[in-house]
């Protein structure tokens, strides 16, 4: 016997198909956006959001500037200048932290990672000031999109150029992985891990 299949429950099974499968969606039109798909923020909430090409071109075009695109660049910076001392000076009382320019705050912010989140803390003018001068490259850093993420946990001295969206997507796998008081060894694998994939590609959030 032929069986047919109609319109709408032809629709109400690619629904239940794509609420099966773990994709994302635009969060501007709805559609669904490959792995590695764009990313824009809304600098006065800090608000990340998952975009498809053609929302992401509209969105990064609006005059009054309220959303920007997120760039996919991240990389480890090797020859980057900073000390123990400059570190101290920054008055973040912390061994892992990211530091951008934020437009709102107009001027420096030091965002870092634990285990309900993240926590923002002021960072010294004269000290960001004195870290320019010493890493021009820190100036070319897009406000708003682009960080410096800064890892001093057990002597490590690295720091890296990375996305904003992969800074968050760093706190969100500390977060996961936390346990009990001190972190538990999982989640110290899973930064490391993290850490390593910097620099080889985007990645979807």
């Amino acid at each position: 016997m032929l069986t047919t299949t109609r319109p709408r429950d032809a629709i109400a099974a690619l629904r239940r198909f794509v609420r099966a499968q773990p994709v994302d969606f635009c969060e501007f039109c709805g559609i669904p956006v490959p792995d590695h798909h764009g990313h824009v923020v809304e600098p006065a909430t800090r608000q990340v959001s998952c975009v498809c090409l053609v929302c992401g071109e509209a969105m990064s075009a609006r005059p009054d500037r309220r959303y920007r695109p997120v760039p996919t660049r991240a990389e480890k910076l090797d020859g980057f200048r900073l000390s123990d001392a400059d570190w101290h000076s920054l008055g973040l009382p912390i061994d892992m932290a990211f530091l951008f320019h934020s437009t709102p705050d107009e001027g420096p912010i030091a965002l870092y990672p634990g285990p309900l989140g993240v926590t923002q803390a002021a960072v010294a003018a004269d000290a960001w000031g004195a870290l320019l001068r010493a890493n021009p490259l820190l100036g070319e850093f897009e406000p708003d999109v682009e960080a410096l993420l800064v890892d001093r946990r057990g002597g490590r001295r690295s720091c890296y150029r990375v996305p904003i969206d992969r800074c968050y997507a760093l706190a969100g796998t500390i977060r996961q992985h936390w346990q009990g008081f001190s972190g538990g060894d999982g989640v110290w694998q899973a930064i490391d891990d993290f850490l390593a994939g910097i620099g080889q590609g985007p990645g979807g959030r």
